[in-house]
């Protein structure tokens, strides 16, 4: 009796926490729709949804509604996307590879996709940036896995290292395309590389929206099997499981949904690394609910980042900025644990 009382508190905390994870973006993005430079009262903001979907006399002013759904809303839709990309990314990166501290930023897809929307910017407009940054992006990430091969595994460090000199590389190679573009070009390529969801309006959202998707669907839908490869390759082969093919979807699906992130938001760091990790503390490890937690908890987190750029001061400070301060030491401590207290091993 005390084993099957126990077993149901443990669940009924469970549900309680998966369900304030799920609704976390709503609530954050309903109080991100209603705080700014100009504070609208929260009653106001859903009667002006309200007037949106249903008509009726009492429509708001025009000023206020144009500030919701021209301004904020998108931007809000925007920072949940790639939340929901860097987090489903990272959790699925780590799951893979095995290793509590990789994340598309550390990996390098984030810096290949920043050198392909810098080359499609600044020397290949007729190119899509999103094409571009994908295709970068996966390059990086594959490059960084062949070098951290060695004898059939993958381990931490290496796969780590990786991800650090080839995320070194890249960077050096915008450098080297800001120092030659043109002078108008430039200012908007390192505007965008800090990360910001400043010029974030309904075509972004709709490019973000279907890329994202695309990308984030096959992870969702095939999350059960991280469970199976994070267990090692040897017994992943053993239970019948293609690994060499399921790395690939997965590398791929991570490598369009981040790039995509990249090509609309720019360089924002940390946020696939902090966010399962920490879901995985509250949680555990079980991918079938990890993935799409961690998905909704990087929705959450990044509006909620984009809410203190843009009101912390009286300009937009680049939130790639507050992902960094809230994430290096983050890393930090995951290095000092080791990342055994969430990893379930």
């Amino acid at each position: 009796m005390g084993g099957d009382k126990g077993e149901g508190v443990k669940r009924l905390q469970f549900g309680i926490k998966t369900t304030l994870i799920l609704i976390s973006p709503f609530l954050v993005g309903w109080i991100a729709l209603f705080i700014g430079a100009y504070n609208i009262n929260p009653l106001m903001v859903l009667k002006i949804i309200i007037s949106e979907i249903w008509p009726y006399s009492g429509n708001p002013a025009i000023e206020e509604k144009a500030i919701i759904f021209d301004i904020r809303l998108p931007r809000v839709i925007l920072a949940g996307l790639v939340g929901v990309a860097l987090s489903g990314s990272g959790v699925t990166l780590q799951g893979i590879f095995r290793n509590p501290l990789v994340d598309p930023f550390i990996l390098g897809i984030s810096a290949g996709a920043a050198l392909g929307c810098a080359l499609s910017v600044g020397f290949f407009p007729s190119l899509p940036i999103q094409l571009m940054a994908f295709l970068f992006g996966l390059f990086a990430v594959i490059l960084a896995y062949t070098i951290a091969r060695t004898q059939g595994e993958i381990s931490r460090l290496p796969l780590v290292l990786s991800g650090v000199i080839i995320s070194a590389f890249f960077a050096a190679m915008v450098s080297i395309v800001k120092f030659l573009v043109d002078p108008h070009k430039l200012q908007s390529i390192v505007f965008w590389l800090m990360g910001s969801f400043s010029l974030a309006d309904w075509h972004f959202v709709r490019i973000a929206g279907i890329g994202i998707i695309i990308g984030i669907l096959p992870i969702f839908f095939m999350r059960w099997r991280l469970n199976v490869i994070s267990m090692g390759e040897d017994e992943a082969k053993s239970l019948g499981v293609n690994v060499k093919r399921e790395r690939i979807i997965f590398i791929g699906a991570s490598s369009l949904a981040v790039s995509i992130a990249v090509s609309v938001s720019g360089i924002i760091g940390w946020v696939g690394l902090m966010v399962p990790h920490l879901i995985r503390m509250m949680t555990g490890p079980d991918h079938k609910s990890l993935v799409p937690l961690s998905m909704a908890g990087g929705a959450a987190f990044m509006i909620f980042a984009d809410t203190i750029a843009r009101n912390l001061t009286n300009f937009d400070i680049p939130v790639g900025i507050i992902t960094a301060i809230t994430g290096a030491p983050f890393f930090v401590y995951i290095m000092k644990k080791g990342g055994r207290e969430s990893w379930g091993r």
